[in-house]
Order: structure tokens, then C-alpha cells, then sequence
């Protein structure tokens, strides 16, 4: 029993780490490239630990000005999503019931859309609407933010809608209805009992809803106009080619998300232990060397000590110099170039040994050897392959049709070739005197075919 116990925990352990390690594993290896010198992103190979990256990237006006553009859209996205969110979701609680499925199937759509046709369709809605109202909405109607903002709102919406549902189950109408039976209004009913209760809910949405603007791209390629979001300006330098300054950002954003979470759930723990004391459930406090208010509260401690190591890097970052290491990794570099281009000059000496110790071209007009004439020696007089191969056939030079095996001009004393026949034979014109053949040794001769053929 106890083994099996064992076993079960070293599985459960074994996949929580494959799983968490799937999630957060690129994260951590984009954080890590963001202290490389390297100029690509990379960890392998590690160059130097540098802090240079984060530098470039609050130099990097284009970036900082999407970054300003994507605050200003996602907080306009929260306001009108959260909005069309919560009326949504009162209004699904308030339906007819035998209404409520067509209702919440409406509301849901705009998730399965996808968001090239939602960022299409919303250029093109709203152009149509700047036309109908007149040139004095065009500017409006045109504007990147003001699109980009309603684009996204038009699904954005719909997540929200269901945070507020979920909330609302738990919600007894009893309340708003005994308010109103005690003279509230229905604007008062709202404002002090069903606010209050959903404010958890409302904050849960709004979050959610600046996350989705921020990352979203589909929907937004469309809309933005002059006011490119982060999103799209990451795409652009993705494409012209990117440096660790991205993974710089992405540092920040993963630190940024880590502390608020960290905040937000010591913050929740807090409280619970503050409401445990005050309904006289006191927690039991025990002695240490903690404070009071990170005893029992292991998000604090988690907190302040991420706290800690981030300001030991930013301290380090400013007093913290690369150079020196630099320099020793560009002398490495320079030796391992060097190395590698003796290794590839003696390569192609070798290459260069071994084409010299080949056979002779056996293509060339003095790379065949001679063959023995009828005397036993050496016909030095034929050219190898009857002498289609002389240079001089190029040229109309050949006076007899079979060239020397060295390529030189044949002399005046030569004797023509044996049943060469005369001029007027072998088609040359009377004029010649008989005393010009054919080029390349006469192998063209028509006479060939008819088996006439001197040769």
C-alpha cells in the first residue's frame, strides 16, 4: 500500500514538472537571453553577462510609443467591455427563460469569430458610418485608437460577460427585492447591494480585459491606423530581424506579472487573516524572527524577496561593466576565424595536390598517345581522334586535314593525305587548286555515306 502511495506521488510530481516546464520553459529561456551580449537571442553559445539589452530597449522610441498606445486601447477596452459585459449578463438573468439560450448564443458568438473578420468588418462598418453621418465624423471614425478600441471590445466583451454570469449564480435576487420593497430605487439597489457584490467579479473582468487587448493582434492589424500597438510593432522588427532587446521586454513583462500576482494574493491572504482576528477566530501567532504581517503569509515572504532580488539588479545594472569580458570573447572569436581559415587554405592545397596527380585529358589534341604506325614506331604525324580536335580546324588552317600532335601549323613539305582525291572530289572549288580539304580531317565528307570516301 505504501508503495503504491510512493509511486503515485513520484508520477503526480513527475508530470506537474514535464507540465509546468512545458508552460513556463520558452519563458525562462527568453528571460535568460536578455543578459547574453550575444546580438542574436540566444543562451547557447554565452558570451558574456551583460545588462546592455535592457539599455537598447529604453532607447527604442518605437517600442515605448506601442507600449503608450497599447495602455491608452486597453484601458479604453476595459471600460466599454466591462460595461457591455455587465448589462449583458443582468440583462441574461432577466430574460425569459425559454429566451435565454438564442440570447446567450448571440452574446457568445463574437468568440468563435475569428478576429481577421471582426478587425475587417469593423473598418468597414464604421467607414460606411463616417460616410452616412458626414465629413465632419470621418476624423473619428478613421482614428486608429477609436477603432482598434471598438474591434476589439466586440469579443473582449463577451469574456467578460461570462466572468459576470459565473458571478451572478451565487447572486440572491431576494436582496434587490427586498431593497425596493423598502423604498430603494432601482438606481439605489444597484449602487449599494448588487455593485458591491459584483465588485470582485467587475475587477476579475477588467484585468482580463486589459490582457486580452494587449496581446491581441488579429483584430487589431486591421484597425490600428497610426497607432501600432506593441503587438504589431514586435511583428515588424520580427520580420526585419530582432536583438535580445525583445527578450529585454519580455523580461519586464513576465517581472511585472509575477509581482502583481504576488501582490494580489498576499494582499487576499491578508485580509482573510484580518477577518479571521476581527469575527474572534484568531490565528495562533508564533514566535520568530518574521514580522507580524509576513507570519502565516508565504506570498508576502515570496513577494518581499523577489522585491529584494529585483532591486539587487537594477543596482547591479548601474554599476555593473561587460567590457572586459567582451574583449576576451572577440579575441576567441578572432583566434577560432583564424584557425578556421588555415584549416580551409590547407584543404584546398590538398584539393589542388590531388588534381595535379590525375591522368592526362585525353580530350586535348596532345593528351592521346601516339599509336604505332606500320613500321612499329610511333605515328608522331596523326592527331589523336583523326584530328577533330586541332585548334586549327577552328580557323580553316589545316592544310591536310591530319595536325602534328603538338598543335603546331603543318609544314610546306607535308604530303597531302592518301586518296584525299583532288579539290574538285572532295567539293572544293576549282580555284583552290585542290590544295584545301575539308575542316576536321574530312570526317564530313559526303562521300563518307557512299563508301567512297578516300579515307
Amino acid at each position: 500500500m505504501r508503495h503504491n502511495v510512493l509511486v503515485s506521488r513520484l508520477a503526480l510530481g513527475l508530470y506537474l514538472v514535464i507540465f509546468f516546464g512545458y508552460l513556463l520553459g520558452p519563458l525562462v529561456i527568453m528571460s535568460m537571453t536578455a543578459f547574453n551580449s550575444n546580438p542574436f537571442p540566444t543562451i547557447s553559445p554565452w558570451d558574456c553577462f551583460s545588462f546592455e539589452w535592457f539599455q537598447v530597449l529604453a532607447d527604442d522610441e518605437r517600442i515605448l510609443r506601442s507600449i503608450r498606445n497599447s495602455v491608452v486601447i486597453g484601458l479604453g477596452t476595459v471600460v466599454l467591455s466591462v460595461a457591455m459585459g455587465l448589462a449583458a449578463a443582468l440583462l441574461l438573468t432577466q430574460i425569459w427563460p425559454r429566451w435565454r439560450a438564442t440570447y446567450y448564443t448571440i452574446i457568445i458568438a463574437p468568440i468563435l469569430i475569428p478576429g481577421v473578420v471582426l478587425g475587417i468588418s469593423t473598418v468597414v462598418f464604421w467607414d460606411r458610418m463616417s460616410r452616412f453621418l458626414g465629413p465632419a465624423t470621418s476624423d473619428l471614425f478613421h482614428n486608429g485608437i477609436f477603432l482598434t478600441v471598438l474591434g476589439q471590445s466586440t469579443f473582449i466583451a463577451s469574456y467578460t460577460m461570462l466572468v459576470f454570469v459565473a458571478r451572478l449564480q451565487r447572486y440572491d435576487p431576494g436582496l434587490t427585492e427586498a431593497a425596493l420593497d423598502l423604498g430603494a430605487t432601482h438606481v439605489q439597489a444597484f449602487r449599494k447591494i448588487l455593485l458591491p457584490f459584483m465588485r470582485p467579479a467587475i475587477a476579475s473582468a477588467a484585468v482580463l480585459a486589459f490582457l486580452a487587448s494587449f496581446e491581441n493582434y488579429n483584430t487589431t492589424t486591421f484597425t490600428f491606423g497610426r497607432y501600432p500597438t506593441l503587438t504589431i510593432e514586435l511583428a515588424q522588427k520580427v520580420r526585419y530581424g530582432i536583438n535580445p532587446s525583445i527578450s529585454a521586454l519580455a523580461f519586464i513583462i513576465v517581472m511585472l506579472t509575477v509581482f502583481f500576482a504576488l501582490s494580489a494574493e498576499a494582499w487576499r491572504r491578508g485580509r482573510m487573516k484580518m477577518a479571521g482576528q476581527a469575527g474572534g477566530d484568531p490565528v495562533p501567532q508564533r514566535a520568530g524572527i518574521l514580522p507580524a504581517f509576513l507570519r502565516g503569509n508565504w506570498a508576502a515572504v515570496v513577494l518581499v524577496l523577489f522585491s529584494f532580488v529585483a532591486i539587487t539588479l537594477f543596482w547591479t545594472a548601474r554599476s555593473y561593466s561587460p567590457e572586459q569580458c567582451k574583449a576576451e570573447v572577440r579575441a576567441a572569436k578572432q583566434a577560432e576565424a583564424a584557425k578556421r581559415r588555415e584549416e580551409l587554405l590547407r584543404r584546398r592545397e590538398e584539393m589542388r595536390r590531388q588534381q595535379q596527380m590525375k591522368g592526362p585529358d585525353i580530350f586535348a589534341p596532345s593528351g592521346r598517345p601516339a599509336a604505332p604506325g606500320a613500321s612499329g614506331r610511333p605515328d608522331t604525324d596523326r592527331a589523336p581522334f583523326g584530328g577533330v580536335f586541332d585548334p586549327g580546324n577552328l580557323e580553316g588552317q589545316s592544310g591536310t586535314g591530319n595536325a602534328p600532335r603538338d598543335g603546331s601549323p603543318p609544314q610546306g613539305g607535308t604530303e597531302p593525305q592518301t586518296g584525299a582525291g583532288t579539290g574538285a572530289e572532295n567539293g572544293e572549288e576549282p580555284g583552290n587548286g585542290g590544295n584545301r580539304t575539308t575542316p576536321f580531317g574530312s570526317v564530313f565528307d559526303p562521300g563518307n555515306l557512299s563508301g567512297t570516301a578516300g579515307n
